[in-house]
């Protein structure tokens, strides 16, 4: 719950100490980045450290979080109108390439950091102020650390990762101090825990602190742009404060379901689901859901993964004609591991939070939904010869048309959504039977249906899709690879270029969750 306390006056020598400090970080580095030259990734990173080491001493020097959070709104508007205005060009530019003299892009680092001091200050301060000092350092000190290391000795890139290349000295360098800052903040605030981390071993606290320290590699790798100065202290946060406060999710099944997320995320790399992005989502999303969740959440995503993962694989000849006509292939990128499993993923923190039942049959509904969706583009692609229609003019169209629907795909669109019922009523979840087996087959069975027409309805009216003049194609890829190696760009036909197939996708799973959990909270008696 959001908590601003009252000001105290006891707090006002250390407000104008803190905002002037934090005022002469920022002139500092303008000074030593355009008057003396010094690489403005370096400076930054460097006043990034040390505002990290800042924040986790402020709960010795303030006894109320009213000052600490009007510094941060004090800057957080500052840098919000720096970027507009570009006063301070330090803490904006960051090379596209760490390792090399590219073009500079812009970083929203700046404004994300005050953000979520400020939100923590409000969420955490009363009660768990070890979280908001722990996840604020890690992200200070490691992440900086990451930068730095990556820019000056990183040689070898991680491919298939994210646009801003990282590399593994970057990536090692965040892992190894996170897991030594994450180690010592536990084994210091341990005497603080008093819920389900409270009496917990040493070394079960380092485990977690190992766990953690992957996860938080795993977010500074996959984000730019600044973004993982806000989810690396909001993910250690919120792992922290859950395995505290709620009382059904223990330490040892999260570490146990973090080790399965881990070889599940390498096995996909080594048989091809997954490229290096997606299994690092992968490892992400299952660390939450299977770790947090338990069985109950993990078998019908499991379902949904190995099933749709196979199907995928299967029929590669037939297949084949398609490869240019998607925008992706068959190995998943995290964009795709998003749009399929990110509304899932939310909705398994949602409930973390609140115990909501019926935000269960919501999970089922949107992994329902995907399944279909993904059986319904498989099946239909690798059955033989079958016609398909426009699903808004019911208008012939080749297989494979976004928005296109054939009696195969709409027939492997129901059977999969039933399958990730069935894999929820095999481990004999409460609920469902509460609920009803039958109706639970249906709501499920048709909710994922539903959302996979809806998914085809998108893909006809607001989908991208462009023309290939290579290949005289119609396809939903933005350029196609020349003869002699050149890319071309192609030409849009119709539709947004905003919208591709992993935001028509997250809409999907999304219907399909809705649907889902509109239905269930109809039926209040049951809940």
């Amino acid at each position: 719950m959001l908590n601003l306390q009252a000001p105290l006056p006891q707090d006002v020598p250390a407000f104008f100490l803190t905002f002037c400090l934090v005022l002469l970080f920022v002139l500092l580095a303008e000074l030593l980045t355009t008057k003396l030259g010094v690489s403005a990734l370096v400076v930054r990173k460097i006043v990034h450290l040390a505002m990290g080491v800042v924040i986790f001493f402020v709960p010795a020097y303030f006894q109320s979080n009213f000052y600490p959070a009007l510094v941060a709104l004090l800057f957080l508007l500052f840098n919000a109108l720096n970027i507009r205005f570009k006063w301070f060009g330090s803490l904006l530019a960051i090379p596209a390439d760490e390792s090399s003299h590219a073009p500079a892009v812009k970083s929203y680092g700046s404004l994300l950091f005050p953000l979520v001091f400020l939100f923590q200050l409000l969420f955490l301060w009363e009660s768990h102020k070890w979280i908001l000092q722990t996840s604020m350092l890690v992200m200070g000190v490691s992440d900086s650390l990451a930068a730095l290391v990556g820019s000056s000795v990183g040689k070898k890139h991680i491919e298939h990762l994210t646009k801003n290349p990282k590399t593994v000295e970057g990536s090692l360098a965040m892992f190894v101090s996170s897991f030594f800052l994450l180690s010592a903040t536990l084994l210091v605030f341990s005497k603080d825990f008093s819920g389900g981390l409270a009496g917990k071993p040493v070394v079960m606290l380092l485990a977690l602190a190992l766990l953690l320290a992957l996860v938080a590699t795993a977010v500074e790798a996959l984000l730019s742009h600044g973004l993982d100065n806000f989810f690396i202290p909001v993910s250690i946060a919120y792992v922290l404060y859950v395995l505290e406060m709620n009382q059904t999710i223990f330490l040892e099944r999260f570490l146990l379901g973090g080790l399965f997320a881990f070889l599940l995320a390498v096995f996909s790399i080594k048989v091809k689901f997954l490229n290096n992005s997606g299994a690092t989502a992968t490892f992400l999303l299952g660390t939450t859901i299977f770790g947090i969740g338990g069985v109950a959440w993990t078998v019908p995503l499991l379902t949904f993964y190995l099933l749709s993962s196979v199907l995928s694989k299967l029929g590669t000849k037939r297949k084949a004609k398609f490869d240019l006509v998607f925008e992706k292939g068959s190995q998943r990128d995290a964009g795709q591991v998003y749009a399929n499993g990110g509304i899932a993923w939310v909705l398994m923190i949602l409930f973390s939070l609140n115990n909501d039942p019926a935000i269960f049959f919501a999970y089922l509904g949107t992994l329902a939904a995907v399944q279909a969706d993904t059986w319904a583009t498989e099946i239909g692609t690798m059955w033989p010869n079958p016609k398909a229609w426009l699903v808004t003019t019911f208008k012939e169209v080749p297989v494979g048309t976004s928005g296109g629907v054939s009696v195969p795909g709409t027939t492997g669109a129901f059977l999969g959504s039933l399958f990730i019922c069935a894999s929820a009523i095999l481990i004999n979840n409460k609920w469902l039977f509460d609920f009803g087996v039958l109706q639970s087959f249906l709501l499920i069975g048709f909710s994922g249906l539903l959302a996979s027409l809806v998914d085809s309805f998108f893909g006809a009216t607001v989908q991208a899709q462009y023309f290939d003049p290579i290949r005289e194609k119609v396809t939903e890829r933005t350029h196609s690879i020349a003869p002699d190696g050149s890319l071309v760009e192609n030409r849009l036909l119709k539709g947004t270029p905003l919208v591709n197939n992993d935001l028509v996708n997250t809409l999907c799973a999304l219907s399909g969750s809705a649907l889902a959990y509109i239905v269930i909270q109809n039926f209040h008696s049951f809940l």
